[in-house]
């Protein structure tokens, strides 16, 4: 899952934009002062949002020059309420890969943030598949809901993927016999049924769905 950190003085911008980031798949970091903003620095961050005229003595200038003194490749986008060229001409020179202007749309801001991530991260989200509140690493065999890291089996994960690479098609127990336990497997299809139920368990939220009398399908 991504990581984002927003700088946002205004509260109710700052929840609004979260939970648009949220719902969008992003794991979001919220600070209202420049100063607690820097002092986060050096964490892990896929992406900032920083607004340019904060409340305190640090402004999104100050901000971006300290990311930048530890990181020169981590993406940031300047949101300000002055449409000025000079401000969008100083951040480009800071180091920023955007520039919005309050008011903006929420969505907006969701759209520009998937297009850096796409652009910076291709090939870290070659890795990665996105089912519903999951996010599965196929590269580090992990899996996660939001935050959380749900522990699971090489067998499990061999049966996950196998549905997440062929949603919607249906396979039968005996192909998925020779798929996760191999063509040389001897003993009863049921162990199919065991491993699903073991999945089910720890993803109630895949939609995996059993044909009677035959096999299984991911929708």
């Amino acid at each position: 899952m991504f990581k984002i950190c927003l700088v946002e003085d205004e509260i109710d911008l700052s929840n609004l934009i979260k939970t648009y980031l949220e719902k969008a798949g992003y794991h979001v970091t919220c600070f209202t002062k420049g100063n607690d903003a820097i002092n986060y620095i050096g964490s892990d961050v896929d992406l900032w949002i920083l607004d340019i005229m904060l409340g305190d003595d640090v402004n999104g200038y100050d901000i971006i020059k300290e990311i930048r003194k530890k990181d020169e490749i981590v993406p940031v986008i300047f949101t300000s309420a002055r449409d000025q060229d000079l401000d969008k001409i100083l951040g480009l020179e800071l180091g920023s890969d955007d520039y919005i202007t309050k008011p903006y749309s929420s969505k907006e801001l969701v759209l520009r943030v998937n297009n850096i991530i796409k652009r910076v991260y291709k090939d870290k989200m070659a890795t990665s598949i996105n089912y519903g509140d999951y996010v599965i690493d196929a590269d580090k065999r992990m899996v996660f809901e939001k935050e959380k890291d749900i522990k699971m089996t090489t067998l499990e994960f061999d049966l996950l993927i196998l549905f997440l690479k062929n949603k919607e098609k249906t396979f039968s127990r005996e192909e998925i016999l020779n798929a996760v336990w191999g063509s040389d497997y001897f003993g009863s299809d049921r162990v199919v049924d065991d491993l699903v139920r073991r999945v089910r368990k720890k993803l109630p939220k895949l939609n995996l769905d059993a044909i009677y009398g035959y096999g299984y399908r991911l929708l």
